[in-house]
């Protein structure tokens, strides 16, 4: 009730006039309730907002009120809005339940369920997550769906297309824009201040960059952080990113492959476990310093890789970037400094707090209180069932894997090569996300209908890459 009565207070100070309530619905994408600042009340607070969770994709109609309950913690300004609008998101509850039961189907209620997983298993109470956030800035975008028009058409100025157009010649050779300094990386300030925002919401970052592609890729890599609160901030953080470009009339895409022979962007996720604020993950005598049950949680997300592809790679295009050429990872394995594998432990993160690895094939398509929760379910599994990457065959792979011999490959387990086999692998493994009721079967089945009606939908539409093969045959 304090931080409630702090609120209240802060609205009054900062001459608050609209309070705004951020849901989150089941493909990870925000929706929005406003009210004025004179309808903000303590009640509020603890009794919410009602809510129909069936337009969410959580609960069927004739179950589907719901109340939306703020959290006080994640109340900031939003500095998108013109009128002085304070912003919150929270927890979504079942009406006329006991103790305002939480919705098992909601995201953030999933990512808490599997935390407090992870603390009854012993194993450890904190995991930390650090995930890299790679997008595109385009200066212009537009597509069309029509029955006799097909179409995407995309420009972003310093692209080595535009050689002939663009007057003071700050163009990009194709695929080699890392780290590439002014006057060739012309959206520095709109980056940096979206940086400057993340750090007013409590986003610590770590940097920002250009990223591989040519075309207006970019990073920016948050500290560590706990996984709960990541989540939280993962929504934020693209938030910002989409807002900001925007004032800068400019368009922000998180989608994994926008551009045909360019690179994909990944959204990578490092993780590390801490019991009584000590690393888990640490071992000075193991491989890459890393500890048995570091390996062993390895060897939970290697063992389900296929399945969490479903949720952490939950769209048609998130596969047009898993492929070989591009440094997303396309392997079944793990390895030191390797970007080839889907497992890749830093070879920088010396200190034994910071040891660690990350999942690379995530892709930020996918809900992020689903991702992490599903990540952490995995490994958990891993650990209680003692997976050892090694004796699976898994690695480590300490070597590229594009320069083997296709006869080399063939021997190597791959990724799910499309989302319908994902979702396959999903319906057929998912035992070690249901455990502890963390994830409940109904939200996994409706969220494969979903996803398999997604997938009807476009393979149904033509492609223009179609025409260009078959129009003539």
């Amino acid at each position: 009730m304090s931080k409630i009565k702090e609120i209240i207070k802060q609205i009054k100070e900062q001459d608050i006039k609209m309070v705004d309530f951020k849901m989150v619905d089941i493909n990870g994408q925000f929706r929005h309730v406003t009210i004025p600042a004179e309808s903000f009340s303590e009640e509020i607070m603890v009794n919410g907002i009602g809510f129909d969770a069936s337009n969410y994709g959580y609960a069927v109609v004739e179950k589907s009120d719901m109340v939306f309950i703020p959290d006080p913690d994640t109340a900031m300004i939003d500095p998108f809005c013109e009128i002085p609008t304070l912003t919150m998101s929270g927890n979504a509850m079942i009406i006329d339940s006991p103790e305002n039961k939480p919705l098992a189907q909601y995201p953030r209620n999933i990512v808490l369920a599997a935390e407090q997983y992870m603390k009854d298993s012993g194993i450890a109470d904190t995991m930390l997550i650090l995930p890299e956030f790679e997008f595109y800035l385009f200066d212009q975008v537009g597509w069309q769906v029509k029955p006799n028009s097909i179409a995407m058409e995309i420009d972003a100025e310093q692209s080595y297309w535009n050689s002939m157009n663009q007057g003071l010649a700050h163009i990009v050779p194709k695929q080699k824009a890392y780290h590439i300094a002014k006057p060739y990386d012309t959206s520095y300030e709109c980056r940096s201040e979206m940086c400057m925002l993340m750090e007013q919401a409590g986003i610590k970052v770590k940097y920002h960059h250009p990223e591989v592609a040519a075309s207006g890729q970019f990073e920016i890599e948050p500290m560590l952080g706990q996984m709960s609160k990541m989540a939280d901030a993962t929504m934020t953080i693209k938030y910002i990113i989409k807002n900001t470009a925007a004032k800068y009339g400019k368009s922000a895409t998180l989608m994994p492959k926008p551009i045909y022979g360019e690179a994909g962007s990944g959204m990578h996720v490092h993780m590390l476990l801490l019991k009584d604020g000590e690393p888990v993950f640490s071992d000075d005598n193991g491989y890459s310093h890393l500890s048995e049950t570091a390996h062993y949680f390895i060897g939970g997300l290697l063992k389900h890789i296929a399945s969490l592809c479903a949720i952490t790679n939950p769209s048609t295009n998130s596969f047009k970037r898993l492929i070989p050429g591009f440094e997303a990872p396309v392997t079944v394995g793990y390895a030191t400094s390797n970007r080839s594998a889907v497992i890749r432990i830093p070879a920088y993160a010396k200190q034994p707090n910071e040891r660690r690895f990350e999942i690379r094939n995530p892709d930020a398509t996918c809900n992020p209180y689903f991702c992490y929760a599903a990540i952490l379910m995995a490994g958990l599994d891993g650990v209680k069932n003692k997976i050892d990457p090694s004796k699976n065959g898994w690695g480590p792979y300490d070597f590229n894997l594009y320069n083997l011999s296709d006869e080399e490959k063939a021997k190597l387990q791959g990724l799910p090569t499309c989302l319908e086999d994902a979702l396959d692998a999903l319906e057929a493994d998912h035992d070690y996300l249901t455990a502890g009721g963390v994830f409940p079967e109904i939200l996994i089945k409706n969220f494969i209908k979903g996803k398999r009606a997604e997938c009807r939908e476009l393979s149904a539409i033509p492609h223009p890459a179609e025409f260009d093969k078959y129009y003539n045959l």
